[in-house]
């Protein structure tokens, strides 16, 4: 598996999922951002580090989970076992938030100090975050294997 490719694919899906989550957020005047929510279980765990570091934690543990997500899309995409195309990747991203709001719900479930907040609606935004998770990590896939490796673009 090339790097270059799961950087590409998990950075552009990432981005793209926060801005997602940030929107919703603003829309539903809800704190759906995934990094501030890690940053927030980080600072309960570790209480001796301030808000600053925490949700430094916070956002590189966001793009670290996206990095492995796209490390397992790329092995699917070039293993040929899914097409990277808009309506499957639309399906990916549909599994994939499922997959992470169960994830979710066990970690604030496990967590000693978990944060208030409507979790029902948290796990209900994850699924279409997930969905453009894995659209924009498809796009940016698909440019990186078009334009990327050396090409140029004429």
């Amino acid at each position: 598996m090339k790097s270059n490719e799961v950087l590409i694919a998990g950075f552009t899906g990432t981005t793209f999922m926060t801005l997602f989550s940030y929107l919703v957020s603003v829309a539903d005047d809800e704190n759906f951002s995934e990094p501030e929510r890690l940053g927030q279980l980080t600072h309960a765990l570790l209480p001796m580090l301030n808000e600053e570091e925490t949700q430094f934690m916070g956002w590189t543990g966001h793009y670290a989970v996206g990095l492995l997500f796209a490390m397992v899309y790329v092995e699917l995409w070039r293993r040929k076992k899914i097409k990277s195309s808009i309506k499957n990747n639309l399906v990916l991203g549909a599994v994939s938030g499922l997959v992470a709001a169960a994830i979710w719900k066990t970690t604030f479930k496990m967590h000693p100090l978990p944060p208030a907040m409507s979790f029902n609606k948290y796990y209900l935004q994850l699924v279409p975050a997930h969905v453009v998770f894995a659209v924009f990590a498809g796009i940016g896939y698909q440019l990186f294997k078009k334009f990327g490796e050396g090409k140029r673009i004429k």
